[in-house]
Order: C-alpha cells, then sequence, then structure tokens
C-alpha cells in the first residue's frame, strides 16, 4: 500500500513539474507577440499581468494534453497483458 502512495505521489509531482514548464515555454513564447497591435501600453503592468494569465491558461492547456497523453500511453499496456 505504501508504494501506491509513493507512486501517487511521484505522479503529482511530475504533474507539477510538466505544467509549471509549459506555463514556462508559454511565456517564453508570449513574449514574442507584438502587444502594441493589441493593447495600448504593451509594457504596462496591467499588459504584463495579461500575458501571466494568458501563459497560465496556455500552459495549463499544453501540460492537460500533454499529460492525458501520457497516461493514455501509459495505460495501453492494460490491453496487451495477458492473464
Amino acid at each position: 500500500m505504501e508504494s501506491v502512495y509513493s507512486s501517487v505521489g511521484w505522479d503529482g509531482l511530475f504533474s507539477i513539474f510538466v505544467t509549471l514548464g509549459f506555463v514556462a515555454v508559454s511565456w517564453v513564447l508570449l513574449q514574442e507577440v507584438k502587444w502594441d497591435q493589441f493593447i495600448r501600453h504593451p509594457r504596462s503592468p496591467r499588459a504584463r499581468l495579461l500575458q501571466l494569465f494568458l501563459a497560465i491558461i496556455l500552459g495549463h492547456l499544453l501540460a492537460a494534453f500533454v499529460l492525458d497523453y501520457w497516461n493514455w500511453t501509459t495505460a495501453l499496456k492494460w490491453l496487451f497483458l495477458s492473464e
């Protein structure tokens, strides 16, 4: 039973790092957008907060996709496991 708790804990830690990694990558990629076409003052604190929220949303969506795909591929082993 102890190994189940440990496995769930490691999965949680892995998910946190993947999500934070994708948020960071999204933040870096959003720095390449020319925000002055959409926002009057692209360097203002409000614009930076908008960029942060967009990075969190985009990073979460990307991480959810990758983690779902990871779980699906690891679950495939049960399809071919014979008893």
